[in-house]
């Protein structure tokens, strides 16, 4: 048989299945692969999660209910998994490295693939290493979402196959549970990003003040989840602090984005730091009109003022001057959205970087 026809058996392994990007990413590799010949399977360590629904019904699933580093219980679990399904690669997203490492010492023969998805590429300096370091001899590949998180692997770890791998975004119709957003049609900006410093949220509610004033029947609809901390109360503090309470609405966790992205008239992420986000290329896929800081590889996406607006400042008075600039220009507007879909569609494809992705299986086994 040819080492192309081969079918292999891959296990994505995410600590949970909330709805953040690495682990939106994750699901979309199980159930993209199935169309790649590949025998997929998926497993949350720690938690389950929104994501649960959208797993597709011939991805193999495990849930593992990891109570601790150490919990042997999971680890042994996992391996067990491993052996009896011939697993020929794990490939291990975000802090989900260390348990797979512990599996590749018990499961010599299986390999190991890490993917980085860091968001905070800006501030590499202060990444914990020691652990990842030691682990990273037992990696047979390392892909990552960013130039600069694939320079620093090189630099860092001891691994000798690093890759860059873009992300791409898969939008699926859902039929339940729809979300209907506040607000006026046409007059609605969305900011799809979980309620975490590194997003920037508060940043945005400063912006979105001088805003209002000035466009009183325009909305701002925050979706993603809130983690009940420190960094949410400050935000809702915030919230009616700047008295937005009836102009800004928060929706936590959802999973009917593509619906969310349909009712939307521009899309923002005026992150801090980035590796490649999900939901920017999300933003694309869906023709919206992006505003979005020059952190990560969000520059690579939004290439020059035909792709939308690249923030180089996260101040209140140049996000907002951002803003009102799509709010007067429709034209502008408008076209930065398509030409925007038409360079995901082109550079960002599922078929094309999957495609990529088996190959580099095939070549390490």
């Amino acid at each position: 048989m040819k080492k192309s026809l081969r079918v292999i058996r891959v296990l994505q392994i995410i600590d949970t299945l909330h709805t953040g990007g690495a682990e939106r990413l994750a699901v979309n590799y199980a159930n993209g692969l199935i169309k790649h010949n590949v025998e997929s399977h998926l497993c949350a360590t720690r938690a389950e999660g929104p994501l649960l629904n959208s797993i597709n019904g011939n991805v193999n699933y495990l849930f593992l209910d990891r109570k601790s580093t150490f919990d042997l219980k999971a680890i042994f679990r996992l391996r067990a998994y491993v052996r009896s399904h011939k697993i020929d690669i794990i490939h291990a997203h975000a802090s989900s490295f260390f348990i797979a490492t512990l599996i590749k010492v018990v499961v010599p023969r299986v390999k190991l693939i890490w993917h980085d998805h860091y968001g905070n590429s800006e501030y590499l300096d202060q990444r914990p290493i020691k652990v990842l370091k030691w682990c990273s001899s037992k990696f047979s590949q390392i892909f990552s979402v960013n130039k600069t998180l694939e320079s620093w692997a090189k630099k860092t770890l001891n691994c000798d196959r690093v890759t860059y791998i873009k992300n791409f975004p898969v939008l699926k119709k859902s039929d339940s549970n729809l979300t209907k957003l506040e607000g006026k049609t046409g007059k609605r900006i969305l900011c799809l990003a979980n309620l975490r410093e590194q997003k920037n949220h508060i940043r945005l509610l400063e912006a979105f003040k001088l805003v209002k004033a000035k466009y009183p029947d325009w909305t701002l609809h925050c979706v993603g989840k809130d983690f009940k901390d420190d960094y949410s109360k400050l935000f809702f503090l915030n919230l009616k602090n700047h008295s937005l309470e009836n102009h800004v609405y928060f929706y936590d966790t959802k999973t009917d984005i593509l619906n969310i992205l349909q009712q939307s008239t521009m899309a923002i992420l005026p992150s801090k730091s980035e590796g490649l986000p999900l939901a920017l290329l999300e933003y694309g896929l869906a023709g919206l009109p992006v505003i979005c800081t020059d952190v990560g590889d969000c520059g690579k996406v939004i290439s020059d003022e035909t792709y939308g607006i690249l923030l180089k400042e996260e101040k209140p008075d140049v996000i907002a001057e951002a803003i009102s600039k799509f709010i007067e220009e429709d034209e502008f507007r408008i076209n930065c959205g398509k030409n925007l879909n038409q360079k995901v569609l082109e550079e960002y494809s599922e078929e094309a970087i999957l495609g990529d992705i088996k190959q580099i299986y095939l070549n390490s086994i």
